[in-house]
């Protein structure tokens, strides 16, 4: 590719401007007070001599920031003899589009081979006014969006997709040189960058008028407040927020409005959310990436080691009542670190989105009502959000989360039912219907508790209890996908793969090595114990040696309920009804036993 090159001597050429408008006379002046010679070009008489007495009147006060002598400025009426030696042509013409189609195609005609040629356009981009340009000139062709000078001295440079990149860093140069601040939009855009930001604000401004909500008054006055004297800017807010929680806002937005999501929440979650970046909260940052205290934060959030997110349902309260559970903050040597959130109706389930820190739990509500809930809030308890409103489920019980497909399973003890719905609550599906409950005589067999899934074998397990103490639990399984024709009440990929288990409840996986896991808080000898059962290719339970179909990893618990595998750390988390224990189980030693802690 020949090597570009700026125009020949465009020092001692001039910058033409073809409008002599409220904008056009600005733009020549801002290039005078650089020390260019300046011709400008109107068809109206008036408007040229309103344009150079704006100049002779204005240009000493744009002059002191360029630190030049001013360049001299004319105005012409003809458009050949504007253009016919200038290095750079700007066009400011009225915002009609046939209009400027037809200004290139006389720049093409009158305009220097090398000249640079510029539209003022903020509704059209330039693009769009190329029908009669050669494609050898649409390579140095671009727009040059000026505001209201002087009292905004910005310029956004934009392609017209065939600009030579090489200008761009020229044009920044030389608009610098003007006192001017130069944004170059890295795509072609309809309104460039900032009047995108004006657009969304003018018109959410409206909407809130139209609704009745506030008044202008009421909108300018937190406008000032909140970002003229506060100081605050969108991207730097963003991240201050936290971009897990402008992801769940925007997602409200998203389904109250039935607004498309590829562009915000997907966006957010697609480069940020799946990669750790948060926002400041975060080690890897967000929006921003500078580092200034991501080594002190890291190394804070290092030594605070790991915790333990634990549920109180709240019976041990000094005044139990049903909005008395807590989302609880423990060291691993059991200490309480502090309470993340507080008046929760009996919570259960509880689970943590890794990629982004956010912690989601179940509330049961009162059993067999239909007022159970689902939440989420951000890693310290802040920006809780409702996942599924209380009226949705009934039970909701154990839950985890898929981190591949970021979907939340969940089990529904009394509804009889499994669910899943996404991080926001969208997209709910019954997978698993076993019928409804009838009054206090709802079969416990069919209650549906704990829950996990294997993507890497395309299965979730749930248990369903069975009758307390009763003998006559059972673990399941089904395919992630509902086969084809089949549905909640109907599928025929459902298999039984445990039975006869005292009353088991909470269940985890270990993928790597095909491990199912769960606590029952069933009868001894076989009850309260946390147990474990291998599984083959299939998914499916595979007996060991001794032909039995599982393992019992330790008993003696209490009314073992909670489960929680730590594969980094090679550990098992257990919770009994009313306090927790953590079971010190290397899986290198399960083998050989182990032991409680």
């Amino acid at each position: 590719m020949q090597a570009w090159m700026p125009p020949h001597d465009y020092r001692g050429r001039p910058v033409a401007v073809l409008g002599a408008g409220v904008l056009g006379r600005r733009i020549g002046c801002i290039w005078a007070s650089g020390g260019y010679d300046v011709l400008i070009r109107d068809p109206s008489e008036q408007q040229r001599a309103d344009g150079i007495a704006y100049i002779q009147e204005n240009v000493s006060l744009y002059a002191p920031k360029t630190g030049k002598m001013p360049g001299k400025a004319e105005v012409v009426e003809g458009m050949k003899t504007a253009v016919e030696n200038a290095w750079l042509v700007i066009e400011a013409v009225p915002e009609k589009i046939q209009l400027k189609i037809d200004t290139f195609a006389e720049l093409e005609a009158h305009a220097p081979n090398d000249c640079i040629l510029a539209s003022n356009s903020s509704s059209y981009k330039s693009s769009e006014m190329l029908e009669k340009v050669s494609d050898a000139r649409k390579s140095r062709i671009l727009n040059m969006h000026y505001y209201m000078p002087p009292q905004c001295m910005i310029v956004e440079l934009m392609t017209d997709g065939h600009t030579d990149q090489r200008i761009f860093p020229f044009m920044v140069e030389k608009s610098k040189e003007v006192a001017t601040l130069p944004y170059v939009a890295r795509k072609e855009s309809t309104g460039f960058i900032f009047n995108r930001l004006w657009a969304a604000v003018k018109r959410e401004a409206l909407t809130i008028l139209a609704e009745g909500v506030s008044v202008p008054e009421e909108i300018d006055s937190m406008w000032t407040e909140m970002f003229v004297k506060g100081g605050s800017t969108p991207c730097k807010n963003m991240d201050a927020v936290g971009l897990d929680m402008i992801a769940f806002i925007e997602a409200h937005y998203i389904k109250e409005r039935n607004l498309p999501s590829d562009k915000t929440v997907d966006f957010l979650e697609k480069n940020y959310l799946h990669c750790g970046k948060l926002g400041n909260k975060s080690p890897k940052g967000g929006l921003y990436t500078s580092v200034e205290n991501r080594a002190s934060m890291t190394k804070a959030y290092d030594a605070r080691g790991p915790r333990i997110l634990a549920l109180d349902v709240g019976l041990s309260a000094a005044t139990p009542t049903l909005k008395s559970g807590e989302i609880v903050e423990l060291t691993t040597d059991g200490k309480l670190q502090r309470v993340l959130v507080k008046s929760q109706s009996l919570p259960d389930g509880i689970a943590v989105d890794p990629s982004s820190g956010r912690i989601f739990w179940a509330c049961m509500g009162a059993p067999g009502k239909n007022d159970g809930a689902i939440y989420s809030a951000s890693a310290d308890g802040t920006y809780i959000q409702t996942v599924l409103a209380p009226g949705i489920v009934n039970t909701p019980k154990q839950m985890t989360i898929d981190i591949s497909s970021k979907k939340i399973y969940f089990c529904d003890r009394e509804g009889l039912r499994v669910y899943r719905c996404d991080f926001h609550g969208s997209d709910l599906e019954v997978l698993i219907d076993n019928g409804r409950c009838d009054g206090d005589s709802c079969d416990a067999a069919k209650w549906c508790v704990g829950i996990t899934v294997a993507p890497s074998l395309g299965k979730f397990y749930w248990s369903q209890k069975g009758p307390s103490k009763g003998g006559k639990g059972r673990l399941f399984c089904a395919n992630m996908t509902t086969p084809e024709g089949h549905s909640a009440t109907s599928r025929n990929d459902i298999q039984c793969i445990l039975d006869n288990l005292p009353e088991p409840i909470d269940l985890e996986i270990d993928e790597q090595s095909r491990t199912l896991y769960w606590t029952d808080r069933g009868e001894i000898p076989l009850g309260n114990s946390l147990n474990r059962a291998e599984l083959n290719e299939s998914g499916l339970v595979e007996p060991g040696p001794s032909g039995r179909r599982y393992e019992i990893v330790t008993r003696h618990l209490k009314e073992a309920i909670g489960l929680k595998l730590d594969l980094d750390h090679g550990a098992i988390y257990v919770t009994d009804l009313g306090w927790w224990q953590r079971l010190s189980l290397q899986f290198g030693w399960l083998q050989g036993g182990n032991s409680l802690e």
